[in-house]
């Protein structure tokens, strides 16, 4: 597995990887990609089954995704990196924190969880899109990510577009990936430098699931105002002034 990827930055300075959500592509990331480079080396990669990366197949697991970043690295001859991921992309996280800490210089996890909730509505929405489509994602999907005054932008709207491009098979693999996460009793166990990232309006990870990813030791927690779940987009200029100083001050 070798995932697609971008570089852009500095050849001095920390190495950067970005995990983005379910049903994004590395294009989330294009502002922190603009705030990083000056001072570091940035990786934007698609997660197995988004974007330009193969498939994914049903059975795949948050681990698996894990080490594909891991993949990443050695294709790069990386041996370590910072890394931050976002709602999926954090769960990934939180998998290479707790099986390849040697690798990472620190991890930021944001509007993630370290369970998304159990199987019920997963499944639902993995049948839901093999059914129907990725189109019908867009509408609600929006309004998950997106507040007010950012959802008809068209920074937003590429966003969805991307989404809505994810093939299906892939995505509903990886809701079936999430029906399955539960690393609630693993999250004390990691060591590497944390930074927890929230925003005050998220619905799928609220500020009291943001509250129990503290439970990581010495972890810091950052929460961003008037937010919903992409906090990367809904605030760029907070979430990329926090993720800067933390991984590349």
């Amino acid at each position: 597995m070798t995932l697609h990827f971008t570089r852009h930055g500095s050849s001095v300075g920390p190495i950067v990887f970005l995990g983005g959500s379910l049903g994004s592509t590395h294009r989330q990331w294009d502002e922190l990609v603009d705030a990083l480079s000056p001072s570091a080396t940035v990786i934007a990669f698609d997660h197995r089954g988004h974007g330009s990366s193969p498939a994914a197949a049903s059975g795949v697991g948050v681990r698996d995704l894990a080490e594909d970043v891991v993949a990443l690295a050695d294709h790069l001859a990386v041996e370590t990196f910072s890394y931050v991921g976002i709602s999926l992309g954090g769960a990934v996280g939180q998998q290479l924190a707790l099986h390849h800490p040697t690798r990472l210089d620190s991890v930021v996890l944001a509007c993630t969880s370290a369970w998304f909730g159990g199987p019920h509505a997963w499944n639902e929405r993995a049948a839901l899109v093999r059914s129907s489509g990725m189109t019908v994602l867009r509408e609600p999907t929006g309004q998950r990510w997106f507040n007010d005054a950012v959802a008809t932008t068209p920074r937003a709207q590429a966003i969805l577009d991307d989404l809505v491009a994810t093939d299906p098979e892939s995505y509903a693999a990886c809701c079936e990936a999430l029906a399955a996460y539960d690393a609630r009793e693993q999250i004390p166990r990691i060591t590497t430098r944390t930074l927890i990232i929230g925003a005050d309006q998220d619905p799928v990870s609220p500020p009291q699931v943001i509250a129990d990813l503290g439970r990581v030791p010495g972890s810091a927690i950052t929460t961003i105002g008037h937010s919903r779940h992409l906090a990367n987009i809904n605030q760029p200029e907070a979430f990329n002034s926090a993720v800067r100083a933390f991984v590349a001050p």
